[in-house]
Order: C-alpha cells, then structure tokens, then sequence
C-alpha cells in the first residue's frame, strides 16, 4: 500500500493519520514524547505491510507483471494506489478532493511541532500532493518514469520501473479485481483493532 492507502485506513484522527504515514519515512523509528496516536499510527502502518506483504492475492499480482523483478512489490503499491482512487467511492463516505484537503491542512498545522525530519517528511508530501499522483493510468505510468530517477545505476542495469508500464496496462482489469477482493479484507483486518468510532470515513 502506497501513501494514500495509509492515510486513509487511519482513524480520523490527524496524529494517528501523519504517524501512519511517517512511518516509512521514518523507518519506524518514533521520537521521544511522540502522542500516542502518532505511536498507534505507526503500528498500524506495520500492520498494513505485513499483511499485505504475506497476502496471496498481492502475491498474484505480482505474478500478472512478470515472474521475477525487485521493484515489483513497488510498482503493485503504486498500482493499487490508482486503483483506490479510481474507486474512492466504493471506501469512503468523503470525496477524495475533500479527504486529502483536510489532510493537509491539517498535517502544515501540525509539521512546525514535529521533528526535523518528520516536519520535513510532511512538508514534503503537501507540497508534491503525493495524495492525488494517481487520477489517471498516465498519472500512473508518469510515477514510475519518476521512480527510475531516484533508482541506482546499479538497480537501473537490471530493470526500470517504467519497464512494467505496458504489464501494468495490460493486466490493469485483473489487477484491479485483485484490488477490489484484496482491500475490504485489509480493512476487515484492520477495523478490529482501531476505534470504529473514528472510522466514520470508512464505508466498510
């Protein structure tokens, strides 16, 4: 799951959403006197990855681009960030303009009070409006030209990330009714353990 997938399985709760998303970033690593729901945040992030990590329709996903390759698990968490978008509505009771909107403005408010690198991290995220890089299958593919940037030379030599465009679209209708079986069991994991009265966003 990619950054707005994260975002979203939070509870309503601005700490709790910016813990969940930092925790990437920050490798998991809280700070000290970090609020709770910044900690809960991060815990669910570790939640989401491992069971998505682990979960045999991902792992099906994979295969429908190629059968081996590094960035593939990437390019799946890219790739299901579009397919959320796309189906926003099916998840959420908020549009996703009015979502993501909130979000950061309420992530700028709380960025000044946060560590360096975690005020960074946010700034960051607003300012590249890394909640909406997935409208379109060419927003899609145009996130992966940028990926192969920031690739090594080294990596760069075996494959790209742009070099999983054309399986993307070709298998694009699959890859989405993988999505669309995988994600209501990711939330049905999840809402056990979070305050279902702060999942009012959740449609499920």
């Amino acid at each position: 799951m990619n950054w707005l997938a994260h975002v979203f399985l939070s509870e309503l709760d601005i700490d709790f959403q910016i813990g969940n998303f930092l925790a990437d970033p920050l490798k998991g690593r809280v700070w000290e006197n970090a609020s709770d729901e910044i900690k809960k945040g991060m815990q669910t992030h570790k939640k989401i990855d491992s069971f998505t990590d682990s979960h045999e329709i991902i792992s099906c996903s994979k295969k429908r681009l190629r059968e081996r390759g590094l960035l593939k698990p990437v390019i799946v968490d890219l790739t299901y960030d579009y397919l959320l978008t796309k189906n926003w509505d099916k998840f959420c009771t908020i549009p996703l303009e009015t979502f993501s909107n909130s979000f950061y403005t309420q992530a700028y408010k709380r960025a000044p009070f946060m560590p360096y690198i975690a005020n960074i991290s946010i700034t960051n995220m607003i300012e590249r409006d890394l909640l909406n890089k997935y409208h379109t299958i060419n927003q899609l593919k145009t996130s992966f030209d940028r990926m192969d940037k920031r690739l090594s030379p080294r990596l760069l030599q075996r494959e790209t990330a742009s070099g999983y465009s054309n399986a993307v679209i070709d298998n694009i209708n699959y890859l989405e009714k993988d999505f669309l079986e995988f994600f209501p069991q990711l939330c049905k994991t999840l809402k056990s353990d979070l305050d279902k009265n702060k999942l009012k966003h959740w449609r499920l």
